[in-house]
């Protein structure tokens, strides 16, 4: 990353990247897919990234269901903990220190981030803007997200860096024109690899190897 940082967007996925929940979030399609079959080969993967309407209305034909299934998600993330990965803030605070605007960029809806508000009353403050999924019309790999996250922070697309880990947000942050640092929290690196311009095994690792003898 260049020196000069003032005109840097940094733009970042929730789950995966700042928040230590998508094993949690597997667990939870996994037995969304027991109890309601899409016959989907590894489910609970296919479809990190992408928001909830997305995922309702692609797998799931009943209104029924998808009732049942908004129910279950709604109740189970009002309850879960919503836990910081190791070193997270301290590459957020070491990039709000040297001018960068940062965003939150997840498929997330307005419902889950009420409860990581609750659980963090210092989130908002951290970022200049938080990009939720009920904020774009097109999900992740579509690169609207991103689009919309480096406006909402005033920078220029060329100029951000997507930190993403899973593959619909990566290809996402690539399509925007973005440069993407891809984190294999949840998924192998060499599954990363070809969508990501660097790769690391998460922000610790990011900031062991990039920000801690700076």
């Amino acid at each position: 990353m260049e020196n000069d940082y003032r005109n840097t967007g940094i733009l970042m996925d929730l789950d995966g990247v700042i928040l230590d929940t998508e094993n949690i979030y597997t667990q939870f399609w996994d037995e969304i897919d027991h109890a309601y079959p899409t016959h989907v080969s590894n489910f609970a993967h296919v479809i990190k990234g992408r928001n909830l309407h997305e995922i309702l209305h692609t797998y799931f034909d009943s209104d029924d269901v998808r009732a049942r299934v908004t129910a279950m998600l709604n109740a189970f993330q009002r309850d879960m903990r919503y836990n910081y990965f190791a070193r997270a803030v301290d590459v957020i605070t070491w990039f709000r220190q040297r001018g960068c605007r940062i965003a939150v960029v997840t498929s997330s809806d307005d419902a889950k981030m009420a409860a990581v508000y609750r659980q963090h009353e210092d989130f908002k403050a951290m970022f200049d803007a938080i990009i939720t999924g009920d904020m774009v019309y097109n999900a992740k790999p579509h690169p609207e997200c991103y689009l919309l996250g480096a406006k909402a922070i005033g920078c220029d697309i060329e100029r951000c860096y997507v930190f993403e880990d899973s593959i619909n947000g990566l290809k996402a942050g690539r399509a925007a024109g973005a440069h993407v640092v891809g984190l294999a929290t949840t998924v192998h690196r060499e599954d990363i690899a070809p969508h990501a311009h660097e790769v690391y095994d998460s922000l610790e690792h990011y900031f062991n190897c990039v920000i801690k003898n700076k």
